[in-house]
C-alpha cells in the first residue's frame, strides 16, 4: 500500500468524522433548545412533549445539571453547557485524528536515516510536552482537578518543568505565565536540537 493511500483513507475518516459531528451538533441543538424551552416552561409542562423530556433527556443531562449547579449556575442552563460539551468534545476528535493523520504522514514519509528518525522524535517528544502543557492550561481554566485521572499524565509530563520556572517568574496580576515561558522555552529548545542533530 502507498503513502498516498494510506493519507487519502484518513482523509476519508476525518471528513466522515467531520460530517457526523456536524450533523450530531444540529440534532443536538434542537434537542437541547426544546429542552431548555421544557426547563424555562416556554412550553406547556404538563404536554406531551415536556412530560417526554423529562421522562428522557432530563435524566441523560442530570450530571451536566448538578456541575452547573455547583459551579453557580442556573438548572435551565444545562442544555447549552451540554450543547457546549458535545461540541468541543468533538472538535476535540476531529483535532486527534487530524493529529494522527499527521504523525502517520510524518512517520511514513520520515528519511529511513539515524537523523530523519532523531529529528521525528524530538519533534514528537516536544510536540507531546506542548500539547500536556495546553491541556494543563484548558483544565485550569475549566476548574478541573489536576489529580484526576485523565489529567495526571499532563501534570507529570509538565510540573518538572513549571515548578521550578514558578520561582522564578512571577504572576502576571492574578495569571500564571509559566505555562507560556515553558512553551516558548519548548519551541527554543527543540529547535537547537533540530538544528544540532
Amino acid at each position: 500500500m502507498r503513502v498516498s493511500d494510506v493519507l487519502a483513507a484518513f482523509d476519508a475518516v476525518i471528513e466522515l468524522v467531520r460530517r457526523a459531528v456536524l450533523a450530531l451538533a444540529a440534532a443536538l441543538f434542537v434537542v437541547f433548545a426544546v429542552d431548555w424551552l421544557v426547563r424555562t416552561r416556554r412550553l406547556d409542562p404538563f404536554g406531551a412533549v415536556a412530560r417526554f423530556f423529562r421522562r428522557v433527556v432530563d435524566p441523560l443531562l442530570e450530571p451536566v445539571e448538578r456541575r452547573v449547579v455547583r459551579a453557580g449556575g442556573l438548572p435551565s442552563s444545562a442544555p447549552w453547557w451540554a450543547l457546549v460539551a458535545a461540541m468541543a468534545g468533538g472538535v476535540l476528535l476531529i483535532v486527534l485524528l487530524q493529529a494522527t493523520r499527521g504523525l502517520a504522514a510524518e512517520l511514513l514519509t520520515a528519511p529511513r536515516s539515524v537523523r530523519g528518525l532523531s529529528h521525528l522524535l524530538i519533534a514528537w517528544v516536544f510536540g507531546l510536552l506542548r500539547l500536556a502543557l495546553l491541556v494543563r492550561v484548558i483544565a485550569s481554566w475549566l476548574r478541573l482537578s489536576p489529580y484526576w485521572w485523565w489529567l495526571r499524565w499532563c501534570v507529570s509530563l509538565t510540573e518538572w518543568m513549571l515548578r521550578p520556572l514558578r520561582r522564578v517568574v512571577p504572576p502576571v496580576g492574578m495569571f500564571d505565565v509559566t505555562p507560556i515561558v515553558a512553551y516558548f522555552a519548548l519551541w527554543i529548545v527543540e529547535s537547537l536540537l533540530l538544528n544540532w542533530v
